[in-house]
């Protein structure tokens, strides 16, 4: 496992998730590449690290980085879905379920997600309602995976969900599937709900 430094102090890694199916029906909910990512923020106080899904030789990677920002390791999870390596980063770090100063928390209204907010390197991490579209842009999640949620949300109305987003600054949007965006996130954003 390679832990990317992509903004000073602003990491990603991806690794093959467990229950990914090898050739997954479009749309469906499945519907999502084997490879899934990771990110670490070295915040002032604390390694926050986000949706983390650790191999298990990818362990001495993290242990790596978490020993050079010598802080507490705090853990967030963007949606249930992503309890991912959760347990056992809780374990081997002793850290904890909270946020360090600094960081924000964007929670997206019926449609079970809360994303993170990184003012300082201007970086959105989202779960799973933004992707990665494998042309170098973004794209919203499929309907598919909307269906669990109890309200009928449809890709138009997570859209507009999403809209109050393209307020921020974002240069940055870190996907858990596909590639991110690592310039140009807000105008990439923005076309993704205008596609809708």
């Amino acid at each position: 496992m390679r832990i990317a430094e992509l903004r000073a102090g602003l990491h990603r890694w991806t690794t093959p998730h467990p229950d990914a199916e090898p050739n997954p029906k479009p749309g469906s909910p499945a519907d999502w590449a084997p490879d899934v990512g990771s990110v670490a923020y070295e915040a002032e106080e604390a390694l926050l690290l986000v949706d983390p899904l650790v191999p298990e030789e990818g362990w001495a990677s993290l242990d790596g980085l978490v020993e050079r920002h010598d802080r507490p390791v705090m853990l967030f999870v963007t949606l249930p879905f992503h309890r991912r390596s959760r347990e056992a980063v809780t374990k081997r770090y002793d850290a904890t379920e909270t946020l360090p100063p600094g960081v924000e928390t964007i929670a997206i209204e019926g449609a079970g997600e809360t994303m993170v907010w990184l003012p300082g390197p201007h970086a959105l991490i989202s779960g799973d309602r933004i992707l990665g579209d494998d042309a170098g842009g973004l794209r919203l999640c499929p309907q598919s995976w909307l269906g669990y949620l109890q309200n009928d949300m449809t890709r138009a109305q997570l859209a507009e969900e999403l809209r109050p987003l393209l307020d921020l600054p974002i240069e940055l949007v870190l996907v858990s599937h596909g590639e991110p965006v690592l310039d140009a996130g807000r105008e990439a954003l923005a076309l993704a709900i205008d596609s809708a």
